[in-house]
């Protein structure tokens, strides 16, 4: 039993800068709305793992699953009976452009409250996310 939730944009921003900025995990809570505290154990890379606490929730376990650098990194998360997998993307639309995806796939019979509650709260919440994510790449790019 599983649910995949897909969230994504095209948005103008430098590549380079949006995945830096996307894969600086412990300053996410300095730009990310939802966000309220990230920590690794070990420097980002394939099996560091750390914590992470959205607004509203509590503190989750979380451990970084696949990098792909420059397009992809995946982290996963423990829930009751299963575990919850985030890709995030970003991926050249051409012309100055990136897509910034979020795929959400929740494994376990907790998938069927992730339906049902985190999803619609993800697809409300993101579009500020991302926003935020451009907004900070762009301030870093001009530091």
């Amino acid at each position: 039993m599983h649910y995949t939730l897909d969230v994504e944009t095209v948005v103008s921003a430098d590549h380079e800068s949006v995945w830096r900025t996307w894969t600086d995990m412990e300053r996410f809570p300095e730009w990310d709305p939802r966000e309220e505290e990230t920590r690794l154990d070990a420097p980002f890379g394939v099996g560091a793992t750390g914590w992470s606490k959205q607004k509203g929730t509590s503190r989750s376990p979380i451990r970084i699953s696949a990098v792909e650098p420059g397009a992809l990194w995946q982290v996963e998360t423990p829930l009751p009976g299963g575990k919850l997998v985030i890709d995030h993307r970003v991926d050249d639309a051409g012309d100055g452009r990136v897509r910034l995806s979020k795929r959400y796939v929740a494994y376990g019979p907790v998938s069927l409250a992730f339906r049902a509650y985190y999803g619609r709260r993800i697809r409300r919440e993101m579009p500020a996310s991302f926003a935020a994510l451009v907004a900070e790449s762009r301030r870093r790019a001009g530091e």
